[in-house]
């Protein structure tokens, strides 16, 4: 159905109304759980939260447009993340923008398995995120680890200064430096915890991946390569030379790479101690360490 079939309310018209007209306007553009999604939009718009609305029965005339504003672009399947501008990751809120991927509740089963194979909160004094997008992977282990401290690397300026608004944001920045620069090439020293997110999505299936990702989120922070392997590549290649001797590198991976990792870490001296799958079950997180020998 078009949108203007759907015929948008008066200017009379009150909350339930709008929110009514939103909701149908985002299942007939194919938006998951479209009702909620309008009331996240609508209290967004109106500085509140989903409580909130509950006191509210009207909107101002420029609170009506920035709600249709919001809806077309969410029917558009924009990410409700870069509509807002923020999205939630561990225990933080984080600012989002189009300059990196938007943190998704599959990334903290990397924070969940790092928790259960350094649970002394004072063992981990120091972390390593490569490719920190939004931050939010260092950020939330920083916060779990209150004698840490962390440096974040990204290849895009944005996405790094995005990552120290969100350290100063999360009361973190005087514990961490976000950085620049191609992956490890500008660090020295060794870390207790080294993360990475890094492109995992095989070329050939970035044209399939789901309009909110394809559209809307950069490609350097989705294409893996030919077979979606190469950031794994060049990352286990650098671990020896920066993962402690007993420290634990924790990556995410796409889908069916939990096959291909143990190779890759063998070559470069390292084993898998733990694959972790996230909520849907889907192996998401390998955890590595220096071989023993």
């Amino acid at each position: 159905m078009k949108e203007d079939a759907l015929a948008v309310p008066g200017d009379e018209a009150d909350l339930r109304t709008w929110l009514g007209w939103g909701g149908a306007r985002l299942r007939d553009a194919g938006v998951d759980d479209p009702r909620r999604e309008a009331r996240l939009l609508m209290a967004h718009v109106l500085g509140t939260d989903l409580a909130g609305l509950l006191a509210r029965t009207r909107m101002t005339a420029s609170e009506r447009a920035g709600f249709l504003a919001a809806v077309r672009r969410r029917a558009a399947r924009e990410p409700m993340a870069h509509i807002t501008g923020r999205a939630g990751f561990w225990s933080l809120e984080l600012e989002t923008s189009p300059a990196t991927l938007i943190p998704r509740p599959d990334s903290e089963t990397l924070i969940e398995a790092l928790l259960d194979h350094c649970p002394d909160r004072e063992q981990v004094r120091s972390v390593l995120d490569l490719g920190t997008g939004t931050g939010c992977l260092l950020l939330a282990a920083l916060s779990e680890y209150g004698a840490a401290w962390g440096v974040g690397v990204d290849i895009a300026p944005d996405a790094a200064r995005l990552a120290a608004r969100n350290a100063r944001r999360a009361g973190l920045e005087g514990r961490c430096a976000m950085l620049a620069g191609d992956w490890a090439a500008s660090i020295r020293g060794v870390f207790d915890v080294v993360f990475s997110n890094p492109p995992y999505i095989p070329q050939g299936d970035l044209a399939g991946l789901m309009a909110d990702v394809r559209d809307y989120e950069p490609a350097r922070a989705l294409d893996g390569g030919a077979d979606g392997l190469d950031a794994y590549r060049l990352l286990t290649g650098a671990l020896p030379m920066l993962l402690a001797h007993d420290g634990v590198a924790v990556f995410e991976i796409g889908i069916g790479q939990d096959n291909s990792m143990p190779a890759l870490a063998r070559q470069s001296g390292l084993e898998i101690v733990d694959v972790r799958a996230d909520l849907g079950g889907i192996p998401r997180a390998v955890v590595m360490r220096h071989r023993r020998t």
